[in-house]
């Protein structure tokens, strides 16, 4: 089954749940007359809300590219899981409101033994569909499956607060529904804000995942002819789609023909292997070993790294005729001024090495 259909199944499923259940715990509430029980049934139906906006962005993402988007709608996944954490934000905001109602005019409910078992049956379906709604998520790379999961395993611990609330009140006469509904509304909220921030963060886009990284330019270094690959970029177009660019190292030697067949092969491995698609390969020139060029790329690199927070220096290429030196300085974004490191290593480089002019360029941390 395709990413897209178990997505739509996983939702549909969340979808009959979560509207069994909220019959169920409405019919309770009312009976009851507990207000905390009555949320529950709003939140439950707010999560089948979620799992529908969970199988129309699904659908939406899944649409061909068109002219205006080239690159598909795969981000529209984010934005429905934006709207998903918004949702539960909103729940644990309106519960918080009427758990603090609840607390300055307080009622008492009345419960029975079959209330309470379906309330009981409640927190463990939650629990169940919480974990497989997540696990699923994660298995297909789904932020929205992700997010229903989660605000369905805290639906649980609501339901479970509501239980342990009616067995006190039932062997005390003390009623703690309403502080227990405050304590998980507070919960709700900032997990909702959660969320939001790590949904946002998604869109405005992240440092790419460590392994994948490594995998990307494994397969690169793959090549024998590939001395280094640096400055990997990548622009994420959905959780399943990824374009990017690399710089590679090669021999000053090689010839056109050959770099052409080299970078046609490299993308088409790249892809196979990882699904990435390198759009654009740079080239970097590698002198010949324990040349002048070469011995002066080690000397120059470690003058660099004896400075904190200098994680390499890569691009090199020396012009004798001209005496310059050029090459890409990468400065670790754990400097706290990395412009000013920059400046004051370029600084020192002159000072030291008068003999050469520098074109030193400050790369970007961009990938591990």
């Amino acid at each position: 089954m395709d990413r897209g259909k178990r997505i739509i199944r996983t939702s549909i499923l969340g979808i009959v749940a979560n509207c069994l259940l909220a019959g169920f715990k409405a019919a309770v509430g009312v009976i009851t007359g507990s207000i905390a029980i009555v949320l529950d049934a709003v939140n439950n139906l707010s999560d089948a809300m979620s799992s529908v906006i969970t199988i129309v962005g699904t659908h939406l993402a899944g649409k061909e590219p068109d002219k205006k988007h080239p690159l598909g709608h795969g981000r529209v996944e984010y934005i429905s899981a934006a709207i998903i954490a918004i949702i539960v934000s909103y729940a644990g905001i309106t519960s918080l409101i009427e758990s603090v109602k609840k607390i300055i005019n307080p009622s008492m409910p009345e419960y029975n033994a079959t209330s309470l078992i379906i309330v009981a049956v409640a927190v463990v379906v939650k629990i169940v569909l919480g974990t497989y709604v997540k696990k699923v998520g994660q298995e297909v790379n789904s932020d929205s499956l992700i997010a229903s999961g989660e605000d369905a395993k805290l639906d649980s611990i609501i339901s479970a607060s509501t239980l342990v609330a009616a067995i006190i009140f039932l062997f005390s006469g003390v009623s703690l529904e309403a502080w227990l509904g405050a304590i998980i509304s507070v919960i709700i909220i900032k997990s909702g804000f959660e969320m939001i921030s790590e949904t946002i963060s998604r869109i405005l886009g992240e440092r790419v995942e460590m392994q994948l990284s490594h995998d990307i330019k494994r397969a690169v270094v793959g090549f024998d002819e590939v001395l280094g690959a640096y400055d990997l970029s990548l622009h994420n177009y959905g959780p399943e789609r990824y374009v990017g660019s690399i710089h590679i190292e090669v021999d000053e030697d090689m010839t056109m023909q050959r770099l052409d067949q080299l970078q046609r092969e490299i993308v088409y491995k790249v892809m196979g292997e990882t699904g990435v698609i390198l759009e654009g390969i740079g080239i970097y020139c590698k002198n010949k070993k324990d040349s002048k060029a070469d011995l002066l790329r080690k000397e120059l690199s470690k003058f660099c790294k004896k400075y904190e927070h200098v994680k390499q220096i890569h691009g090199f290429y020396y012009d004798e005729a001209n005496q310059t030196v050029s090459f890409d300085l990468v400065i670790s974004f754990d400097a706290t001024d990395r412009r000013a490191l920059f400046n004051k290593i370029v600084e020192d480089l002159k000072k030291e090495y008068s003999q050469y002019k520098f074109n030193v360029n400050m790369d970007i941390d961009l990938s591990d």
